[in-house]
């Protein structure tokens, strides 16, 4: 058996697990990360990733700090103002509106919102200039040895890997927290969400909106324009059933359906992608290392998607572990180290994946009197402009 020597082992190679091996690697570190499925980095694809990823500001400055953000910028789209659309009466139109100025609090927008079949194909490239980092597509981890002072991971290609710290950045049902050990809490809503790309007459302004009436949000996030036209990703989250059923329509039916729930706030929606599904959780890992490993993203947290926090929990994960191995890089995957990054982001995980879970129970409701509460809820809670800056500031990373 081939047996190689690293810092650091990435299990994952979707958007999580590149931007962490671009993290690391930019900071000198020797990184190989792997994952069985080679990522798919063309937009009309089978089985590309038509979701999107907003970079709130945080997330921003470790892109660039990593080096990725001058590949990333031009294809971004900028969100400046985040809308919430109550539209839970006896007809789905909307009767509350109110909008958040990222202007209120900062001089830059509230993030940048970019596909994540794009951010693969940018994130890839970025890697072959890093000459500490490799990537190996279509490898995936097979076994997990570890000891105090090192962990032995075996690959499927043969390829036996000693590495100082294995970073699980595998998804919500992760391989390598698995065979570490670790349990997870999950919640499961019955929902799922269908997402796809749309383009519009009316421009988005740089303005996301999530309108709200029952079974979660529908969710209209800034693109770049599309064939000439505006363009916004859909994520809209309804019960299982009604999401197949959705899924299944042809496409004249389901843009009738989209418009009726998008309440036409663009104009007339046509669908310019394919449809895709996946369901929806929540799920907090009992701890977020074990011995030589460290869990993140996914495979440490899963929320639904409202108000852009997964992918930006993810690089808080990111960001703690990396200010931890530059301070003290020979002490890099020891339990100290673990331990200390564990303190950093737990509690501040569980209390989001918490938050967020009554958000998304808030947006799910039926009956009309809880939507009435939940109507004058948005109301009061914007009309308060100190409580309405916080709630800003907390949505892009500060500790409350």
């Amino acid at each position: 058996m081939v047996g190689e020597n690293v810092d650091i082992v990435i299990s994952g190679g979707g958007v999580a697990g590149l931007t962490a091996a671009a993290v690391f690697g930019q900071a000198g570190f020797s990184v190989i990360c792997v994952d069985p499925a080679p990522p798919v980095t063309a937009r009309d694809a089978e089985g590309s990733d038509l979701r999107t990823t907003a970079f709130l500001q945080p997330a921003q400055a470790l892109l660039a700090r990593a080096g990725l953000w001058e590949r990333l910028a031009p294809h971004a789209a900028p969100l400046q103002i985040m809308r919430v659309v109550d539209a839970g009466g006896e007809v789905p139109e909307p009767r509350i509106a109110r909008e958040f100025d990222a202007a209120d609090i900062s001089d830059k927008p509230f993030g940048w919102n970019l596909p994540n079949w794009l951010l693969r194909r940018e994130m890839v490239a970025h890697l072959e200039t890093l000459p500490s980092v490799r990537f190996r597509p279509g490898t995936g981890t097979t076994t997990l040895f570890t000891r105090e002072r090192e962990a032995r991971v075996g690959l499927s290609d043969g390829t036996r890997v000693h590495a100082r710290l294995v970073i699980a950045a595998d998804g919500r049902n992760s391989p390598i927290r698995e065979a570490a050990g670790v349990a997870v809490k999950t919640t499961r809503y019955g929902q799922k969400a269908l997402a796809f790309a749309v383009t519009h007459p009316i421009p988005h302004h740089n303005v996301s909106t999530e309108i709200h009436r029952s079974g979660g949000p529908f969710t209209l996030v800034p693109l770049p324009d599309f064939e000439g036209r505006p363009s916004s990703a859909v994520v809209w989250m309804e019960e299982g059933p009604e999401v197949a059923r959705l899924a299944a329509l042809p496409v004249a039916d389901f843009e009738a359906e989209m418009n009726t729930r998008s309440c036409l706030l663009f104009g007339p929606l046509t669908l310019a992608s394919r449809r895709t599904t996946w369901p929806i959780i929540s799920q907090v890992a009992e701890r977020m290392y074990a011995e030589r490993v460290a869990l993140v993203a996914e495979a440490a947290h899963v929320v639904p998607p409202i108000g852009a926090q997964g992918l930006n929990m993810s690089l808080g994960d990111m960001r703690v572990l990396l200010e931890l191995a530059e301070a003290a890089p020979d002490r890099l995957g020891d339990r100290a180290m673990l331990e200390t990054y564990h303190r950093r982001r737990h509690w501040e995980v569980r209390a989001r994946v918490a938050g967020i879970d009554l958000l998304n129970r808030a947006s799910m409701m039926r009956a009309q009197p809880l939507r009435d509460a939940r109507a004058q809820a948005l109301g009061a809670i914007y009309s308060l402009a100190p409580v309405r800056k916080t709630l800003m500031q907390m949505g892009l990373g500060a500790r409350g």
